[in-house]
């Protein structure tokens, strides 16, 4: 794994980026985690700033969608707020489209701690003339950690215009490649369980503080 990491901060150096950006879910704060998720600190770092270095490696171009953009002016980066205040993930994935100057985007929320670049980077090669690109790990959809092509903002908003707000009612109205295990473990060198894994409780982030631990 360190040899790919070494590949990409040079592959970064020599001026070769991806041909997409990389738009993080700031989200709010969580009933269940009674604090914003956003800054939960793992090995000293911000869970934010952690997915923040890590698509820095692979994106030039990383939007953050917040609607408390004052809160997070510290990390420096292009930010947007919802037009669906409300709304949910969808006007997240929404806003950030929008604002993107790429064709193709990654979508990644902001609690998810071992986000893995190798698999950002599978996901994007693989859109091509897909409106999404969604991991599906043990039979469950991932649409916080997947590909969007900007096109479909406007089937977005016409889903939330309608209150269908669910992400699958948007995939409904899509083409959308749904990518397996079998199709992703190759790209991925961590367990493809931890890189979706997500933080919702106290529980969870006391986990995911022990397994970066164990890491560093």
């Amino acid at each position: 794994m360190f040899v790919y990491y070494l590949f990409l901060v040079l592959f970064h150096e020599w001026g070769f980026i991806m041909k997409a950006a990389a738009i993080i879910l700031a989200g709010g704060k969580s009933s269940r985690m009674g604090t914003n998720k956003a800054f939960l600190k793992i090995n000293e770092k911000t869970n934010i700033e952690r997915t923040r270095d890590a698509l820095k490696l692979l994106f030039d171009d990383i939007i953050l969608v917040t609607n408390e953009p004052e809160t997070y002016e510290f990390l420096g980066m292009k930010m947007t707020t919802d037009h669906y205040p409300g709304m949910g993930p969808l006007a997240g994935v929404h806003a950030g489209l929008m604002a993107s100057d790429y064709d193709v985007n990654l979508i990644v929320a902001c609690d998810m701690p071992f986000v893995s670049v190798e698999l950002a980077e599978a996901l994007v090669e693989s859109c091509g003339h897909y409106d999404a690109v969604i991991p599906v790990i043990n039979g469950k959809q991932h649409p916080l950690f997947a590909v969007y092509h900007k096109k479909i903002a406007g089937e977005a908003a016409r889903s939330i215009e309608e209150g269908r707000l669910r992400m699958k009612h948007l995939f409904d109205r899509l083409n959308v490649l749904y990518m397996t295990e079998s199709d992703l473990q190759t790209y991925s060198q961590m367990d493809l369980e931890r890189v979706f894994f997500n933080m919702n409780n106290p529980n969870e982030y006391e986990d995911a503080k022990k397994w970066a631990e164990a890491e560093f």
